[in-house]
C-alpha cells in the first residue's frame, strides 16, 4: 500500500513537472492546434470519461449514503473537470448528476436504476473502487499529454493530478 501512494505522489508531481514545461512553452504558431478535430476528440473523451467518472460517484453515493461528506467535495471537482473540458451536461452542483442533466444513462438520485456502474456493498470496497477509477483515468490523461495542443495539455494534466489526489484520499480514509 505505502509503493502505491508513493508511486501517486510521483506521478502527481510528475504530472506538476510536466504541467510547468508545457506553460512554458509558448508556441507562436496559430491556435489552429488548439481547435483540431484531434484536440477537439480529446476533449470531447476527456469530458465523457469525466461524465462516466461522475456517474460512479452518484451510483457510489446512492449505495452508500454514509460516505456523502466525504464523496461529495470529490464529486464536485470531477463535475467541475466535465464542465472544463465542454461538457455541458454537468454541473459542479452538489445535487446528483441527473438533476443536473447529465445523460439519461448515470443512476437516478435514489438509486433505484439498476443500470447504473457496479459498487460494491462494502463501504471500503467501494472507496477502493473510487480510487481505482480515479487512478485509471489519471493515467490515461497523463498518457494523452504527449498528443494534446499546449492549452489542452495544460487542463489534462491538472485534471489528471487532481485524479491522482482524489485516489490517494479514498484510499487513504478509513471507515
Amino acid at each position: 500500500m505505502a509503493y502505491a501512494r508513493r508511486r501517486t505522489l510521483l506521478a502527481g508531481a510528475a504530472l506538476g513537472g510536466a504541467a510547468l514545461l508545457t506553460g512554458c512553452s509558448e508556441d507562436s504558431g496559430p491556435e489552429r492546434a488548439e481547435h483540431s478535430s484531434a484536440a477537439e476528440r480529446l476533449r470531447k473523451r476527456s469530458a465523457r470519461d469525466s461524465t462516466t467518472l461522475l456517474a460512479r460517484y452518484d451510483a457510489t453515493l446512492a449505495a452508500h449514503p454514509a460516505l456523502e461528506s466525504r464523496l461529495r467535495p470529490l464529486r464536485s471537482e470531477v463535475a467541475r473537470h466535465a464542465e472544463a473540458f465542454g461538457d455541458d451536461r454537468t454541473s459542479p452542483s452538489d445535487g446528483p448528476a441527473r438533476d443536473a442533466g447529465a445523460p439519461a444513462s448515470g443512476p437516478s438520485p435514489h438509486g433505484d436504476r439498476p443500470s447504473g456502474p457496479p459498487v460494491p456493498q462494502d463501504e471500503r470496497a467501494a472507496r477502493s473502487a473510487l480510487a481505482d477509477a480515479e487512478r485509471r483515468l489519471a493515467d490515461v490523461r497523463t498518457k494523452a499529454l504527449l498528443a494534446a495542443p499546449p492549452e489542452l495539455a495544460r487542463l489534462l494534466a491538472s485534471v489528471a493530478a487532481a485524479g491522482a489526489v482524489h485516489a490517494y484520499l479514498l484510499a487513504e480514509r478509513a471507515g
